[in-house]
């Protein structure tokens, strides 16, 4: 059964033929901290990503997105980018998952809304 979903589906893990696709034509360019592998086609024309676990597209970090979109012409193993002092770690996003941000006062957060302003008036029919 894990053959065929290969064949047929790409939201588990790469197709069958992607891995074939990779193994001819694929030059391994590098890898970043979550294990995604990035390839180029070896006459330069295409560049992909194959995913280590989940395919989300978040997951792929702003230096390797930049490569990817051919906004950048050298990858980040290559040229790695200067990193500024107020940069964060790249995080994917998060909606729909237990560690998704919930303001205050909303349903999720189990807390109260904060009261109105006054600069807001109910509409009334």
């Amino acid at each position: 059964m894990s053959f065929l979903k290969r064949i047929f589906t790409w939201w588990n893990d790469s197709t069958v033929g992607t891995s074939l696709f990779t193994c001819l034509k694929g030059k391994f360019i590098g890898e970043d901290d979550q294990g995604n592998r990035y390839y180029s086609e070896k006459n330069g024309k295409r560049r992909w990503v194959i995913y280590n676990g989940e395919i989300e597209a978040s997951r792929i970090p702003p230096e390797w997105h930049a490569w990817l979109h051919y906004t950048v012409d050298d990858d980040p193993i290559t040229a790695p980018p200067a990193v500024k002092s107020w940069e964060k770690e790249h995080q994917p996003n998060l909606t729909g998952t237990a560690g998704a941000y919930y303001p205050q006062g909303s349903l999720a957060q189990a807390g109260e809304r904060p009261k109105a302003t006054g600069d807001y008036e109910a509409w009334r029919p």
